[in-house]
């Protein structure tokens, strides 16, 4: 199913992320958010270019820290667009900076990114995409399923021979409760 599974071990970037972060429950919402952008960023682009440039996307958003990413004006705007480290797209950088706002509404209503997500859980995959693009900028279907699927929230990050689904199934991902229950949405890997 994965092809991710055969792709990323040992690799110089897929290889830290696939066995580390792909897939695995997040708890902590500036990782959430993150995760977001860098898959909006991710859209037309390999999954590889954002990996490259994952230290310099950390540097120029101050560590994805909502509070400050929300703050930003036109000074940090510009400079952003100026910033050949990152993806310099107008759009997904409005898009950030918008969304970190539209995180900060998310934590004062429901205490958190993650106690927002949790509330909506579990939503076909289509409404996700719906409850995304009412809720976000520069969202759409690949962007949610991969979005989700990194975050612990939809199944299909791995195989389930790959011997990190393991560690994620030990990890507690809120998909799995789901699959008990009869619930659950598998999605197709999108980094194949």
């Amino acid at each position: 199913m994965s092809a991710y599974c055969d792709l990323a071990p040992g690799h110089e970037f897929h290889g830290p992320y696939h066995d580390h972060e792909y897939g695995f429950p997040v708890e902590d919402d500036d990782t959430l958010f993150e995760r977001l952008i860098l898959e909006i960023n991710q859209a037309g682009l390999s999954w590889l270019t954002v990996l490259k440039k994952r230290a310099a996307f950390q540097a120029a958003f101050e560590g994805f820290d909502i509070d400050r990413v929300a703050a930003y004006g036109e000074p940090e705007r510009t400079r952003l667009l100026s910033d050949a480290g990152i993806i310099r797209n107008r759009l997904k950088v409005d898009a950030t900076i918008h969304n970190a706002r539209v995180v900060q509404h998310l934590q004062a209503e429901h205490g958190s990114f993650k106690a927002w997500l949790d509330h909506h859980h579990p939503l076909p995959h289509a409404d996700w995409v719906k409850l995304f693009k009412r809720t976000f900028r520069f969202t759409g279907p690949e962007i949610v399923n991969e979005f989700l699927m990194s975050s612990g929230y939809l199944p299909g990050a791995h195989r389930d021979d790959c011997p990190v689904q393991a560690r994620i199934l030990a990890a507690g991902p809120a998909w799995a409760d789901d699959t008990a229950r009869g619930a659950g949405n598998p999605a197709p890997d999108c980094y194949s």
